[in-house]
């Protein structure tokens, strides 16, 4: 396993765990940690015993507090300071969505467990988690308008899908900083927990989908569900959990499922995401910088 000096990678019982690792700098986010986190990502879904990832951050404070903007911090975090001939030029790219991107395309789903201030990119890097669980004390808030900037990391296809246009518009437009509680009504969050509670929450959540479903189902799932509930039409969903429905009813796994059911156990679902995906996957179009 590669070795990070920003964030703590560690995997126990098919459950993996990214924690973000600046404690003393309320786990701000730099490039090198969207770096490893995206190298981390790589390593996960290579790793078929992984089932699912859980996100958090060092200490008690902070999930992380938005981009270390301060020179330690690296002053890499915004596009380069360079002038640029042309705005498809790769160095204007934003890194917080470099990282939410990459989280878009895991094949295994992701867990938020936020631990604490989450803000700026602490706050829009979750947007590409599938479930988001926060401390009592966690506060968060989208602040870029109250930085002169407008919001990153894909945050305007993420947010409003997650909560809704008017509720994303309004802490977006605000950029004030809200609790839990607020986060939790507006749908942001699925529940809000003692601080004491939250990582054995998330990780009572990780292990219910880790040792009761086939992987190459929730990967595929999780394809279906993000690309697909953007559709101009449901024919175009249609048209693919047709195809999912009749390749994967003829699969190992399926037999498996059928099994453990008659037989009331717990299923072994023997698939892989590595080498057992159907062949039509991924049905999408190639993307630019992809």
């Amino acid at each position: 396993m590669k070795d990070y000096t920003q964030i703590i990678l560690t995997k126990a019982d098919g459950i993996a765990t990214i924690t973000l690792n600046r404690p003393d700098k309320m786990n701000a986010f730099t490039r090198t940690m969207g770096e490893e986190i995206i190298a981390a990502m790589d390593d996960i879904d290579a790793d078929d015993a992984v089932r699912a990832v859980i996100f958090t951050g060092s200490g008690e404070r902070a999930f992380c507090a938005g981009a270390d903007l301060t020179p330690e911090g690296g002053g890499q975090v915004f596009a380069s300071g360079e002038e640029v001939e042309s705005l498809s030029d790769p160095r204007v790219r934003d890194g917080g969505g470099l990282l939410t991107l990459r989280l878009f395309e895991s094949t295994k789903p992701l867990i938020a467990a936020c631990n604490g201030v989450a803000v700026g990119v602490g706050a829009t890097m979750q947007l590409a988690m599938d479930i988001r669980l926060a401390a009592s004390h966690a506060r968060y808030g989208f602040v870029f308008a109250r930085r002169g900037i407008v919001p990153e990391a894909a945050s305007s296809w993420f947010l409003p899908r997650i909560v809704g246009i008017s509720q994303a518009l309004e802490w977006c437009y605000t950029g004030r900083i809200f609790d839990a509680e607020e986060a939790r009504a507006g749908g942001l969050v699925r529940s809000v927990h003692a601080p004491e509670d939250l990582l054995h929450a998330a990780h009572t959540l990780a292990r219910e989908i880790a040792d009761n479903t086939s992987a190459i189902s929730v990967a595929l799932t999780r394809a279906m569900m993000w690309r697909l509930a953007s559709a101009d039409h449901p024919m175009e969903a249609h048209k693919i959990d047709s195809r999912a429905i009749y390749r994967l009813s003829r699969s190992a796994d399926a037999r498996e499922g059928i099994a453990s059911f008659l037989e009331k156990r717990r299923p072994v679902y023997p698939g892989k995401v590595s080498t057992d995906m159907p062949d039509f996957y991924p049905w999408w179009d190639e993307r630019p910088y992809a």
